[in-house]
């Protein structure tokens, strides 16, 4: 009974490994910023380049991101926000206070992005080193 148990699940392991999802990607990598990692959190965004589709990406974490992507070429998007100030959210003296965010890095990174990449199936590893804003 055990061997047979053994064999059903080599068989059964086998099978799997043929079914791999051929519509979808895996993208993981790093960004840094001239040179060095992010002093924040980020996202990074890949849009269909063909307008079909939806847009897929994930949070940029100690410069790391990792998240899954349908195949095709996408337009890579990265943002990094900085805090340029704050503001009270109500006019007491008790509200609440809000960070205001700009964009820290050049915008050819994000809304002038030509920055193009094609995902494949399976799993594949791409580094950017951004420029910060001047």
């Amino acid at each position: 009974m055990h061997h047979r148990c053994l064999v059903v699940f080599a068989v059964m392991s086998l099978l799997a490994a043929g079914c791999v999802d051929k519509t979808k990607g895996i993208v993981t990598g790093e960004v840094t910023v001239n040179g060095a990692k992010p002093e924040r959190n980020g996202y990074i965004s890949f849009i269909p380049v063909d307008g079909k589709g939806s847009t897929s990406g994930g949070e940029i974490a100690d410069g790391k991101f990792e998240f899954e992507s349908k195949v095709g070429m996408k337009r890579v998007e990265i943002r990094i926000p900085k805090v340029t100030g704050q503001k009270k959210l109500y006019n007491t003296p008790d509200s609440p206070i809000k960070d205001l965010m700009d964009e820290s890095i050049d915008a050819k990174f994000n809304d002038n992005s030509e920055i193009q990449y094609e995902v494949v199936p399976g799993t594949q590893v791409i580094n950017y080193d951004v420029t910060q804003k001047k």
